[in-house]
């Protein structure tokens, strides 16, 4: 590449292609969302302890639904 042209119109960085398959896209890559550790089901005390921090925050009466 010549010097004077990157000066004046720079690099260009194509981004990353889209995926053909739509599928791909809500594909869940990590546990956090998946539904057996969200739950504490799948055995890990982590898990466990997320799961019950969520449940006792679901109880609060200020994140109760009104109406």
């Amino acid at each position: 590449m010549d010097v004077e042209k990157l000066l004046s119109e720079g690099i260009v960085f194509k981004g990353a292609k889209n995926p053909v398959n739509p599928d791909e896209v809500r594909k869940i890559k990590t546990k956090a969302k998946k539904s057996t550790y969200v739950k504490g089901t799948h055995g890990s005390d982590s898990a466990k302890m997320k799961a019950e921090i969520k449940r006792r925050k679901a109880a609060r009466s200020s994140q109760k639904k009104r109406g």
